[in-house]
């Protein structure tokens, strides 16, 4: 039973070194995720859709 008691003891100790994010952050980083989220899907699109074309005119 001493080994649960100090594991959590553990977990304690370390949920306590964690650094939350403020608000401004939080909102700063969601948006540039979100932001490229999209590039990188409208990158992917085009080149689908470039390949589509291409292949299109070979076949």
């Amino acid at each position: 039973m001493g080994k649960v008691v100090d594991f959590f003891k553990g977990v304690k100790s370390e949920y306590s070194k964690i650094v939350f994010p403020n608000m401004e952050t939080l909102k700063k980083d969601t948006t540039a995720t979100i932001v490229i989220s999209v590039i990188i899907g409208l990158l992917i699109f085009l080149l689908d859709m470039g390949m589509k074309y291409l292949l299109g005119l070979i076949l």
